[in-house]
């Protein structure tokens, strides 16, 4: 296999879906919603005053990567909104992890425009459930984000080896020509060191990390993790919860068990409760 195209192949598998999930997003002529998401006529109610943000994954379309969890939530309630972002050469979420973040930031004050709440939640994917973090601790979003959900985030990022190719293993530091995304997420990568140096939490907003242990993206998955003390960060391995359950990094969004997770970390006023034991498959 020519090394270039093994790296495209690596790169579309990293952080968020394969080359053939990649694809839609690159066909895209347009943003489109997933069900349930970005009425901007929405309010929020008493019993759900936060509207949820969905951000995707890279190489992921928001209507890809929540075609399943959008109509769940705003199916209990919420206003929920979702976006897609860091577009570059026409595939999603492929640039500068910073640049994408700046992107949330104006997507957030937009929501909070339309819908008069005070703070959003956010529920994030892969790249998704990480970029928020600089937004939080670097652009001002701490006193607008009350809770960040990351589904398999890349918050110390990835040690893996994606593809071997004929010229020798092919990782993330190979891919930084197509994706500066994938590159920022590779573990010890400048942007990395950046976001990390400040902690890996900032007063204000909850925390909840959901991961599965068979992650096969962003390894090992326990990098997935965030410090922070009890009361402001929850970590849970599903596996922990629902030893039967096999879902690995790309489908954990369909995952029904994340869905109850991500549910009841929402309904929380700070991470998830860790005790909590969702209904298994």
């Amino acid at each position: 296999m020519p090394h270039r195209l093994s790296t495209i192949l690596a790169t579309a598998a990293l952080l968020g879906g394969s080359l053939a999930g990649a694809a839609p997003a690159a066909a895209d002529t347009e943003d489109i919603s997933p069900p349930g998401a970005n009425n901007w006529s929405c309010k929020p109610s008493a019993e759900h005053p936060y509207p949820v943000i969905l951000v995707p994954g890279t190489f992921e379309s928001m209507l890809k990567n929540w075609s399943t969890l959008s109509p769940v939530l705003a199916g209990q309630g919420y206003c929920v909104f979702a976006l897609n972002y860091g577009t570059t050469n026409g595939i999603d979420a492929t640039g500068p992890v910073a640049d994408s973040a700046a992107e949330l930031g104006s997507f957030v004050d937009a929501v909070l425009g339309a819908t008069g709440a005070r703070k959003v939640d956010l529920v994030g994917h892969s790249q998704g459930g990480m970029m928020p973090r600089y937004y939080i601790g670097f652009l001002g979003g701490a006193k607008k984000v009350n809770h960040l959900v990351g589904i398999a985030p890349s918050n110390h990022g990835t040690e893996g080896v994606l593809v071997p190719s004929g010229d020798g293993p092919v990782t993330t530091s190979d891919s930084g020509f197509l994706c500066q995304a994938c590159a920022d997420q590779e573990a010890g990568s400048p942007f990395l060191t950046e976001l990390n140096s400040i902690g890996d939490t900032v007063n204000g907003p909850a925390y909840t990390v959901i991961s599965t242990k068979y992650d096969e993206v962003v390894t090992p998955y326990t990098s997935q993790f965030l410090d922070g003390p009890a009361r402001q960060v929850t970590n849970i391995t599903i596996q922990d919860k629902c030893a039967l359950d096999l879902i690995e990094h790309d489908q954990a969004p369909n995952d029904p068990v994340v869905h109850r997770l991500v549910s009841h970390a929402l309904t929380q006023e700070g991470p998830a409760d860790p005790a909590f034991q969702p209904r298994c498959l």
